[in-house]
């Protein structure tokens, strides 16, 4: 009765470890051991009850982590938490056979296998790549410089490198020469990393390359209930451009307003209404807002930019739509599926847009962040920065906007430009092509979110063709992963037997 039952307690601290990064940004160290308790426990299982754990222990993550969405939908948020804590159900199925092992190839199999979970569930049924391990090191920027080469999956395979290496030291008693070999190759690992960190951080820009653009954010704090509100529209555009005036006194190169910030529904070629065109062309500064379009009767979630005035617009449509918030997928083959969340009807866009202020730069929308790759395209088009507009106000005074934070600050490392957020209720901050938050909109108090408010910052803009290795490169760390994967199970049949 008792073993059974320090198993699931076990399960629960590794849990509350790991997510405790994602509640806290100051909190990173505890990723580096949070998974010991849950390997500790994973001894001597069989692969069934090794998932069964595991799966107990992903519920449990998951919940901690994503509480907050239950703000939108309950019954989907317990759905989704089903459905994520099947990937910590998958590692401790196909490591539990394995834990045992005292090899160094265990010590690289066990952090592979998590880093192609991972990176399966960033992308699989259109992905959720929210609370990646490597996420929970945003505040350790000297770690999370190894971004620019491996993406985030290296700092994920770092992290729990480090957790195997200890249990494996600790709990595993391997021979002296495999425990030295196991503080060799951990040692030898962090040091290149933490080396190549703190050289990156060392490393100033400057030069005729390196320009100076002034940048502007405004933080409406617009209730959620109101935001369709018809009565509430004449307040809203009265609160923008109340705050974007104010924002003009520092003289900005670009303004930039939040995810579906413009109170009413744009339509028609034109797009703008009266008042749309009045406030542009008066205004003189170039502006990105969010708005809802609707062209040719399909409804897009857009971004708008306003170079000068109303006759010089630029429109970006977001290219990866938030399942069950913005689409339904398979809802011919699945109508009840409408029930789950608050759906809209939102199309797809089809175009990397990149925008000119006084430097090229492209427009993320809401959770756009998460996803590598768009990222990575956008500057390999010629961004030279990007901008992050997003509403995180559907999830309340919770740990969701502080989470999102983290994803913009991966993407700035992973392709060393800046990246600007525009969040609704926040947090609109400033963040530098090494991750470190330089700025943000926040109240005597320190408080960040909730509350209304504006910033601005220059931030070094490196112009030229300045790509990082990730950004050449792409996700080619998952594909080594991938291949020793597949070498660690075939090997022990390409062995000749003796």
């Amino acid at each position: 009765m008792l073993r059974p039952l320090k198993n699931y307690l076990f399960c629960i601290l590794s849990a509350v470890l790991l997510a405790l990064p994602f509640t806290n940004f100051n909190l990173w160290i505890f990723a580096w051991f949070g998974f010991i308790p849950f390997l500790f426990v994973l001894q001597n299982k069989t692969p069934l009850k090794a998932f069964l754990l595991a799966y107990f222990t992903g519920v449990i993550f998951w919940s901690v982590v994503i509480y907050w969405l239950i703000h939108v939908t309950v019954l989907g948020t317990i759905i989704l938490i089903l459905y994520l804590s099947l990937y910590f159900g998958l590692f401790g199925f196909i490591i539990a056979p394995r834990i045992t092992g005292a090899g160094k190839r265990v010590l690289v199999f066990i952090p592979v296998v998590w880093v192609l979970l991972e990176f399966l569930r960033s992308y699989l049924l259109t992905g959720f790549p929210w609370a990646v391990l490597g996420y929970s090191q945003t505040s350790n920027l000297a770690v999370i410089q190894i971004a620019d080469i491996t993406g985030t999956w290296g700092i994920s395979f770092l992290v729990v490198l480090v957790n195997m290496a200890l249990y494996m030291v600790c709990f595993a008693h391997p021979a002296k020469n495999i425990r030295k070999q196991i503080a060799l190759i951990t040692l030898t690992s962090a040091a290149i990393v933490l080396g190549y960190g703190f050289l990156k951080l060392l490393h100033t820009d400057k030069g005729p390359s390196v320009v100076q653009e002034r940048v502007a954010v405004v933080q409406g704090n617009i209730p959620q209930e109101l935001k369709w509100d018809r009565h509430a529209q004449e307040y809203i555009i009265n609160k923008y451009t109340g705050l974007t005036h104010k924002a003009l006194n520092d003289s900005p190169d670009l303004i930039i307003w939040p995810e579906a910030s413009w109170p009413f529904l744009l339509t028609g070629e034109d797009i703008l209404d009266k008042k749309g065109v009045e406030f542009l062309d008066k205004l003189n500064s170039p502006l990105i807002f969010g708005a809802v379009t609707v062209r040719e009767g399909l409804y897009y979630n857009s971004a708008i930019f306003s170079r000068r005035n109303s006759k010089s617009l630029g429109i970006y449509d977001k290219l990866h739509l938030v399942p069950f918030g913005e689409y339904i997928p398979l809802k011919r083959a699945f109508p009840f599926l409408e029930t789950i969340a608050p759906i809209g009807d939102i199309t797809r866009g089809n175009r990397y847009a990149i925008f000119s202020a006084k430097n090229d730069f492209s427009v993320l929308i809401c959770f756009e962040d998460l996803f590598p790759e768009l990222s990575r395209r956008f500057v390999s088009r010629g961004a030279t920065f990007l901008v992050n507009i997003t509403n995180d106000a559907w999830y309340k005074e919770t740990t969701a906007a502080y989470q999102h934070l983290q994803a913009s600050i991966m993407r700035a490392v992973e392709n060393r430009v800046p990246v600007i957020r525009s969040a609704n209720t926040g947090i609109s901050a400033f963040i530098d092509n090494k991750g470190r938050v330089v700025s943000l909109v926040q109240d005597n108090s320190g408080r960040k979110i909730f509350i209304e408010g504006i910033a601005s910052s220059s931030m070094n803009i490196v112009k030229g063709n300045h790509r990082t290795v990730y950004n050449y490169i792409g996700d080619l760390f998952i594909v080594f992963c991938l291949f020793y994967f597949i070498y660690f199970l075939a090997a022990p049949y390409a062995l000749p037997h003796r």
